[in-house]
């Protein structure tokens, strides 16, 4: 923890990845890494706690081996989100922030993944898998629960819950660069530009008007 205090000028801005540190090594947020961090901080545990649960990638209660978030945002659930979380909700036995009897499988209902243009979006220990179905869904999580190897869509191999906090604590793994890092859809303008040979226009930006530089009437004058 001391390496991550390390990297900030004020200490307490360490908070965030020490809370990630502590999933990677007990797999959730516990009443100890809370108090850890506190000491480490010169924080009370109640400021720890209020941060611990605000934010919802930090868990109060064991997760699995694999956390998979289901998007049901907007965009995602029009295009078959909703029939995902119940596809996936049925087949494991599990609800929201629930964790399947073998502990292998964790089942959240997540916002938005910033991936509107792969809808429906399926995230396993936040690495993307794109382009989902409710069949394609099932097979993934029985993947997942079979020990078998999954590939995100656009990036690495996926790796266990704990491995993937401690990337997000600040230690990479070193596979970053590794698979496919932009898809299709996010690629389709640049095609076009390169087909009709688009480029962006010359010259520095246009001239405002007044109305957009601050200048005219203010705080009731009257020019």
């Amino acid at each position: 923890m001391l390496e991550i205090v390390a990297r900030y000028p004020q200490a307490r801005s360490a908070l965030l990845p020490m809370l990630h540190l502590v999933q990677s090594y007990e797999g959730y947020v516990t009443p100890a890494g809370i108090e850890m961090c506190a000491d480490v901080l010169g924080l009370t545990q109640a400021e720890v706690a209020a941060v611990a649960t605000f934010y919802t990638m930090y868990k109060r209660r064991p997760v699995g081996e694999y956390h998979v978030g289901v998007c049901t945002n907007t965009l995602c659930a029009i295009m078959g989100g909703d029939a995902i979380w119940s596809e996936l909700s049925d087949h494991l036995g599990v609800g929201h922030d629930e964790t399947t009897e073998d502990g292998k499988v964790s089942l959240e209902r997540v916002e938005c993944n910033a991936a509107c243009d792969f809808a429906p979006v399926v995230m396993v220990n936040w690495e993307f898998m794109d382009n989902q179905t409710p069949d394609s869904a099932r097979d993934l999580v029985d993947t997942l629960r079979d020990g078998g190897e999954v590939t995100s869509t656009r990036g690495p191999k996926v790796c266990s819950w704990k491995q993937a906090e401690r990337v997000l604590a600040g230690f990479p793994d070193g596979l970053a660069g590794q698979g496919e890092t932009a898809g299709h859809a996010s690629l389709v303008g640049l095609r076009l530009a390169e087909e009709n040979g688009w480029t962006a226009p010359e010259g520095g930006q246009r001239e405002l008007g007044a109305g957009a530089r601050g200048e005219g009437t203010t705080g009731g004058e009257k020019k």
